[in-house]
C-alpha cells in the first residue's frame, strides 16, 4: 500500500531545481564511474532539457533526490533515480518508487519498465523488493545492462 503522504511530498522539477538535479545525479552516480568502466548515462544527461519536458520530479528541501520518467503507449519509463548520498537510508528512494508507480495509474499505465548496469549489483537487490522482475540482459554500446519491469495491478 502507498502511504498518500509519501508521493505528497514528490513534486514536479522546476528550472530553479536544474543545479540540484545535476548536483544530486552527479553524486549519486559518480562511484560508479570506476566500477563499470563507464560514465553512467544519467550523469550525461541534458538536466535542464527534462526539467523543461516535465519528465524530472524531486524530494526534499533541499532536493535530496529525483526520478526522471517518460510515458509511452503502453508503459512509463523509469529513466533514472538517484538519491543523495547523505540521505540514503532514509526513506527518499522509497518515497520516490512509490511516487513511480502512483505517477503509472494516474497515467492509466499498467508496466513500469527501467534498466541497470549489471555491475551495479545494489540495484539488482532493491529492484526485486518493490516487484520488479527482470526481463532481459542486453549489452547497448558500452553498457551491459540488465531490463526490469513492474506490472501493476
Amino acid at each position: 500500500m502507498i502511504d498518500q503522504t509519501d508521493t505528497e511530498r514528490v513534486r514536479t522539477a522546476v528550472a530553479a531545481d536544474v543545479p540540484a538535479v545535476r548536483a544530486v545525479t552527479e553524486a549519486a552516480y559518480h562511484p560508479y564511474v570506476e566500477r563499470i568502466g563507464v560514465v553512467p548515462q544519467p550523469m550525461e544527461a541534458d538536466h535542464a532539457a527534462d526539467v523543461a519536458a516535465g519528465r524530472v520530479f524531486v524530494t526534499g528541501e533541499p532536493v535530496d533526490g529525483l526520478v526522471v520518467l517518460e510515458a509511452f503507449a503502453d508503459h512509463l519509463f523509469l529513466d533514472s533515480i538517484a538519491v543523495r548520498p547523505a540521505a540514503r537510508g532514509t526513506g527518499v528512494g522509497r518515497r520516490l518508487l512509490h511516487f513511480v508507480d502512483a505517477r503509472a495509474r494516474a497515467l492509466d499505465l499498467g508496466e513500469i519498465r527501467l534498466y541497470t548496469n549489471a555491475m551495479m549489483w545494489e540495484n539488482q537487490e532493491i529492484y526485486p523488493r518493490y516487484g520488479y522482475e527482470i526481463v532481459e540482459r542486453r549489452t547497448d554500446g558500452p553498457y551491459d545492462r540488465i531490463h526490469y519491469r513492474k506490472r501493476l495491478n
